[in-house]
């Protein structure tokens, strides 16, 4: 089989084999088919001319033919009539010619560039048009051909009558057929011509019909693209003419009238000044004048009539201004485009007139052409409803009620079956006559809900509307509608049954089984239930309300039961079980008060459609997505399921132990964690979040229980033996702590039991036991820096500043990446021997450890302290190119710049680390400082949501909140920070680690570190004083 792809765009199938056909029995095939001679055709395979003369006896296959390829078929285009080469060039021959671009006639002798008909159409002779005398044979025989062969005259008078019009008709070229008098000149047009035309006709109609829709749907792409990026002045307005509506009156007669600024109205005109008449100046004192006595002519009336001519004359022409703007401002109102074009919504304006006023001459005008528009809506089609209640709503708008009512009257007669139009005419008619129109609607259609519906709501009696509804459901006893709103009107033994003979009536509707049930008596609502099951098999809702029914009845060993029972019958049914659309009815149970319900769902239907193992990942997810919704019933049933399966996943106990502690109360937190550490016995954070709980609730023997419990289970964890230890520090017994310690030094303790029992003996003040503490704890962990920085404190509160000295670098050689310890002896430096040896440790310390915003920052501070204030800036300058995105450094940066650059240097910080609480909380320190309060409360509000730890934060916050803020916010601040617990900070450690302020809470190391920074605020601004 191959393919031929013709000139006019179509296919030719030839079934034939390659192998076996020669291009001579090819081309005979295709002048068979197309009646297309051999000699015109011309077959191409890709860029290769296939039909030569050389190739006929070839066969196709070996010119690359394969079968089911696709061939291409060109026709030459032949023929045309070129004038002979021996006739001498027609003179007027340029006239056929495109002109030069710009080409301007006579321009080189200086002429002006002019309009003929050369610029608008062709400016040669027009040809010889037949002569309308002659009779219709010869019209005939003279338009024969339509261009596939003319007839008529000799070769010889066309020649003559070429030269004469001075150019060849015949030179018109079409795209398709190629000159007119081509291939088909000396054929005659029959009527197999005009079969063939009106055939390829209907082609392209076809054709241009299948590419429509496209070409539709680009157009239309097109124009929206246009109005997108080009859009209507309207609708550039439209969000601010729609806001319009909130202006008050007040707002309206505040906006100023514009004036005239045009150029010509700011001309100097010529002004010239007469004297005033003095009649002028007698009306202006009469009017000023305040007149105390009678008019003589009032007086002889009685002084009860004015006389004529007293009465003041209005002023037409300021009455005629008012009208014009009255008549403008509704005119605007009514305009939607520059132009001043009214456009008018069809499918809103039944809607916009009920809430149209007629106040002027425009709204009349446009009453009148809906008036006219709607007649001859109903007049064309009375059998409209729509019709008939747009015209009465019309007539109501334009306050003509009683013209509504005939509308609509011959509109229920017209229209007797449409329950609109009858509501309508209720609606329009009289409180007394309402229900009778109710009722002849009624009549006519029985079978209306609507109107049933609307004749209960005329009665006002709760009794009349109970009848009005019964004779209804006479009438339509399978509304659902209607037996529920004869319910709703009904006592409880009425609604009782009522819905007996509802779902007997409509016994597919669940709502009315529901219904039914709660009304009935336990014994009678499960009967209920279960024929309601009988009927509606597929009804989960069923179910679920017979699990409530018995929960409600302490039945709480059946519930899980019957919902297992029921979802296995469902899926007997063929109902896909829907975790999602379950879990949603569990916290509707749980916001129905059903918790065994919700429990007993979330056991069932937890687990369908789960892999196994994304069910630990999912159900977590659940639970927390519950969480957040607030059905903390439906998480903790979730989290309960998840503990069955997974009883030795550390992660979902504390997920679990963390839902009880912000949302339950301690026993229930108590109970699960003794059910933890049952299944758990290895998990050290449960054993201590049992005897944190038990501390926290006042109980320490409970506590030291939970803790010894845990020493037992884990012998050698030194979690246990801090937490022991801690308990007993806290509670103010040293010697019970000093003895914990002790022991697990005894018993191979690490380098933070060392420490906990140097901070002991510290706190006691032993400070020779502490030194002996502190130098055995650096002989058996000589890495550990923390030891070293304790007992380089211990010789500078003892005043051995050399010892601390030899303490500090002795650390540094064991220690040389612990940037604490670099800080500390760059201080002892700069307190012993000034600047310049701090600076030398500053500098090696930033040669061992580069890119360290620290100790950068404690350079520049330094340099700050003594007054080097270019020095200073040149250090910062240099950080914040070694360390650009280091926040400390920034927020330093943005304190020490001038007043006027600490916005700029502020938005510089802001891009490089817009995340880094320190940054933001510069900036809320800026906003603070300018008074702009909101602002800097959001900024604040970051930072601690971003950094909880940092007490600093804190600080700043609840000063800000002290200063600016209200009590209760203050306590908010105060409870937030409580709960952080922050733990770092430079102000804060300061403070927290202090001797004096070891067993301090939160709460008043808080203020505490309020108050020290205010002292350092009062400080700065002394020293710039």
């Amino acid at each position: 089989m191959v393919f031929v792809r013709t000139p006019d765009g179509n296919t030719l199938i030839l079934d034939l084999n390659p192998t076996f056909t020669t291009v001579a029995a090819l081309t005979h095939q295709i002048e068979r088919h197309l009646h297309l001679p051999t000699s015109l055709q011309r077959l191409y395979l890709s860029p290769r001319l296939l039909s030569i003369p050389q190739n006929d006896g070839v066969f196709i296959s070996s010119l690359g033919v394969s079968p089911n390829s696709t061939l291409t078929l060109h026709v030459p285009l032949i023929g045309g009539m070129q004038p002979p080469a021996s006739n001498p060039k027609n003179r007027l021959e340029f006239l056929n010619t495109k002109p030069p671009p710009n080409y301007v006639a006579g321009l080189g002798r200086g002429a002006t560039g002019f309009t003929t008909r050369s610029d608008i159409g062709p400016a040669r002779a027009a040809p010889d048009l037949p002569d309308r005398s002659i009779g219709p044979a010869a019209g005939a025989a003279a338009g024969a051909g339509r261009g596939r062969g003319k007839g008529g005259p000799s070769e010889e008078e066309d020649e003559e009558e070429n030269e004469e019009k001075g150019y060849d008709e015949n030179q018109k070229f079409d795209e398709f057929e190629g000159n007119d008098v081509g291939l088909f000149a000396s054929a005659e047009y029959d009527d197999e011509d005009k079969e063939a035309d009106e055939i390829w006709e209907a082609v392209d109609k076809r054709m241009d019909s299948r590419r429509k829709d496209r070409r539709e749907a680009r157009l239309k792409e097109e124009i929206e693209k246009y109005r997108a990026s080009n859009p209507k002045i309207t609708e550039q307005f439209a969000d601010l003419k729609r806001k319009l509506h909130t202006l008050s009156n007040q707002d309206w007669e505040s906006i100023p009238e514009i004036g005239d600024y045009s150029l010509r109205n700011k001309r100097r005109k010529f002004e010239s000044f007469v004297p005033v008449p003095d009649t002028l100046l007698e009306k202006a004192r009469q009017e000023q004048e305040h007149v105390t006595a009678l008019d003589p002519r009032s007086r002889a009336a009685g002084g009860t009539e004015t006389p004529w001519g007293q009465t003041p004359v209005t002023d037409l022409t300021a009455v005629g201004e008012g009208r014009g703007t009255v008549l403008s401002l509704k005119l605007d109102r009514l305009s939607d485009s520059v132009t001043g074009q009214t456009v008018v919504d069809p499918k809103g304006y039944l809607t916009d007139l009920k809430s149209m006023k007629i106040t002027s001459d425009a709204d009349i005008a446009d009453i009148k052409k809906a008036r006219l528009l709607l007649s001859s809506v109903i007049h064309s089609n009375p059998k409209h409803p729509p019709g008939w209640i747009a015209a009465a709503r019309l007539e109501e708008v334009a306050g003509k009620i009683q013209a509504a009512r005939q509308l609509i009257n011959k509109g229920c007669e017209e229209c007797p079956k449409s329950e609109d139009v009858w509501v309508e005419a209720c609606r329009l008619s009289n409180p007394d006559e309402a229900k009778a129109v109710i009722a002849r609607g009624v009549k006519m259609n029985p079978n209306s809900v609507k109107l049933w519906l609307e004749a209960a709501r005329l009665e006002h009696d709760t009794a009349n509307k109970s009848r009005v509804l019964r004779k209804g459901l006479e009438h339509i006893p399978d509304s659902v509608r209607l037996w529920k709103a004869v319910v709703e009107l009904a006592n409880e033994e009425d609604a009782r049954l009522l819905l007996q003979r509802a779902v007997e009536c409509c016994p597919l509707h669940v709502e009315l089984w529901l219904a039914l049930a709660r009304l009935e008596t336990y014994d009678n609502a499960k009967k209920v239930l279960n024929k309601a099951r009988e009927k509606l098999s597929k009804e989960p809702a069923i179910w679920i309300t017979a699990a409530k029914l018995e929960e409600a009845n302490g039945n709480t060993s059946m519930v899980g039961k019957i919902l297992e029972r029921g979802i296995r019958a469902l899926q007997r049914e063929g109902l896909e079980i829907d975790r999602e659309v379950w879990m949603r009815e569990a916290e509707a149970a749980e916001r129905a008060g059903s918790v065994v319900t919700c429990q007993a769902i979330i056991h069932n239907t937890i687990g369908i459609g789960v892999e196994e193992e994304d069910r630990k990942r999912t159900w977590v997810a659940d639970a927390e997505e519950c969480k957040k919704r607030g059905s903390i019933e439906t998480a903790r049933a979730i989290y309960a399921h998840a503990l069955t399966v997974f009883l030795t996943k550390k992660s979902i106990w504390l997920k679990a132990a963390q839902l009880e502690k912000s949302h339950g109360t301690r026993e229930s937190l108590d109970a699960l964690l003794r059910k933890a550490v049952t299944y758990i016995p290895h998990a050290e954070v449960l054993w201590l979040m049992g005897a944190k709980e038990k501390w926290l609730a006042g109980d320490v023997p409970a506590a030291r229980a939970i803790l010894q419990e845990a020493y037992a289970a884990i012998p050698n964890s030194e979690e246990i033996w801090l937490a022991a230890f801690k308990l007993e520090f806290e509670n103010h017994e040293p010697e019970r702590a000093r003895m914990l310690l002790a022991k697990a030094r005894e018993r191979g303790g690490t380098e933070r039991v060392w420490m906990k029992s140097a901070i002991v003996e510290r706190e006691l003040g032993n400070t020779e036991e502490e030194r002996r503490l502190l130098g055995e704890g650096l002989k058996l962990f000589p890495s550990f820096f923390k030891l070293w920085l304790m007992l380089g404190q211990l010789e500078e509160r003892l005043g051995k500043l050399e010892q601390a000295k030899e303490t500090y670098e002795s650390g540094l050689k064991h220690c040389p990446g612990c940037i604490p310890l670099w800080l500390s002896l760059a201080n002892l430096e700069e307190k012993v021997n000034g600047l310049s040896k701090a600076r030398a440790v500053l500098t090696m310390a930033r040669k061992k450890n580069p890119q360290n915003p620290e100790l950068w920052l404690a350079a520049v501070r330094a340099e700050y302290r003594h007054g080097n204030k270019k020095e200073a800036e040149i250090l910062m300058a240099k950080a914040l190119q070694e360390c650009p995105t280091s926040g400390i450094l920034w927020a330093a940066a943005i304190e020490m710049a001038p007043r006027p650059q600490k916005k700029s240097r502020s938005s510089d910080a802001y891009k490089k680390c817009d995340q880094n609480p320190h940054v933001i909380a510069a900036v809320a320190k800026l906003f603070w400082h300018d008074r702009k309060v909101e602002k800097a409360r959001t900024y604040f509000n970051r930072a601690v949501t971003l950094a909880p730890d940092i007490g600093d934060f804190w600080a700043l916050y609840y000063k800000f909140e002290l200063q600016h803020g209200t009590e209760e916010t203050q306590k908010d601040v105060i409870k937030r920070c409580v709960a952080a617990e922050p733990k770092h900070g430079e102000k804060w450690q300061v403070v927290a680690k202090a001797v004096e302020n070891s067993h301090q809470p939160t709460e008043a190391i808080l203020k505490k570190v309020v108050v020290s920074l205010g002292k350092e605020e009062n400080s700065a601004e002394n020293d710039k004083d």
